[in-house]
C-alpha cells in the first residue's frame, strides 16, 4: 500500500485475517480500504448492505484497492443476532436474484453438500476422529447428505457469526466481510443465526421475521449444514491449536447433533 503512504495517507490495519484491510485517514478524511476486494462489493454497496463504495483504483502492484466509508460502530453482541434487522437483512440478501444474477456471472460455481464434505472427509485427522462427537458428527454428515440439487440456491454469505455484522453510530447494520460470498443452500446461513444465537423456542418468531415457513426438509438441512460448518470450525480450530475455541464446536455439533427438529415445527 506504499501509493497510498506516498499520497499522504496515514495506514493503520483494520484487522481481519487477510490482513489487507485498512483504516485511513487524512486532513480529517477517513476510509476503509481493501486490497483485492471483490468485484462484487459495488452491488452490495448499491443495495445498502455493505457500507457505501466511494471508488476503487488499481495500484501500481496491479492489485485493486477498493474506499469505502469509514463507519464508526462496533459487532452485534449474540442477543441482538436475534432481532429483527438481521432476518430482514438475510432474507434481503437470500431473496436478491439481481444479485445472485451478478454472481453467477462472475463464473462463481454452487456449493453442493457433496462438494463440502468431501472437503470435510479429506481434512479429517485420526486423533479428531478419536472424539466420540466428532465420529457422530461425521457419520450424520455421511448418512444424510442433502440432494445435490441446485434449484433454490442463492446468493449466501457464508460466515454470519456476530462479528461480521457492523452496526454504525448512525443505527446502520451492515453485514460485512463478503470474500466468502457463495452461491448454495440459504439454510447455510439460517443455520448458523438460529443455532448459534436463538433459543429453540423463539425459532418460530425469527421465521417470521425472515418471512418464511420453514418446511422438515429445510429444517433438515440447516441441521445438516450446522453439523458441517461446526465440524469445518472444528478442524481449523485444531490445526490452529485454539483447543478451547475448538472444544467449544465441539459442544456446538454435539447439541445440533441432539436437536429434534419437530420442536419447532
Amino acid at each position: 500500500m506504499e501509493h497510498f503512504y506516498q499520497l499522504g495517507w496515514t495506514l493503520d490495519s483494520a484487522g481481519g485475517q487477510s490482513g489487507e484491510a485498512y483504516k485511513a485517514e487524512q486532513n480529517g478524511e477517513r476510509l476503509f480500504l481493501k486490497r483485492n476486494a471483490s468485484p462484487f462489493l459495488a452491488a452490495l454497496s448499491a443495495e445498502g448492505i455493505v457500507p457505501k463504495l466511494l471508488w476503487t483504483k488499481r495500484i501500481e502492484t496491479g492489485e485493486v484497492v477498493a474506499a469505502q466509508d469509514w463507519k464508526n460502530g462496533r459487532s452485534l453482541t449474540e442477543e441482538e443476532m436475534k432481532s429483527s434487522r438481521v432476518a430482514e437483512i438475510l432474507n434481503k440478501i437470500h431473496h436478491s436474484n439481481h444479485l445472485l444474477v451478478l454472481l453467477k456471472k462472475m463464473n462463481v460455481d454452487p456449493i453442493t453438500p457433496s462438494m463440502l464434505l468431501n472437503e470435510i472427509n479429506q481434512s479429517m485427522s485420526a486423533q479428531l476422529l478419536s472424539n466420540e462427537t466428532i465420529i457422530d458428527a461425521v457419520d450424520y454428515l455421511n448418512e444424510f447428505v442433502p440432494s445435490n440439487d441446485v434449484k433454490g440456491y442463492t446468493l449466501c454469505h457464508g460466515d454470519v457469526n456476530h462479528n461480521n455484522w457492523l452496526l454504525s453510530e448512525q443505527d446502520e447494520l451492515f453485514l460485512i466481510d463478503w470474500e466468502g460470498a457463495m452461491i448454495a443452500d440459504p439454510s447455510i446461513d439460517v443455520g448458523m443465526v438460529l443455532y448459534n444465537y436463538v433459543p429453540y423456542d423463539e425459532w418460530k418468531s425469527w421465521f417470521e421475521q425472515y418471512d418464511f415457513k420453514p418446511e422438515v426438509s429445510f429444517l433438515l438441512r440447516m441441521k445438516w449444514y450446522a453439523i458441517l460448518q461446526g465440524v469445518t470450525l472444528i478442524i481449523w480450530n485444531a490445526k490452529e491449536k485454539r483447543y478451547q475455541q475448538m472444544n467449544q464446536w465441539i459442544q456446538f455439533v454435539d447439541d445440533v447433533l441432539t436437536h429434534n427438529i419437530n420442536e419447532v415445527l
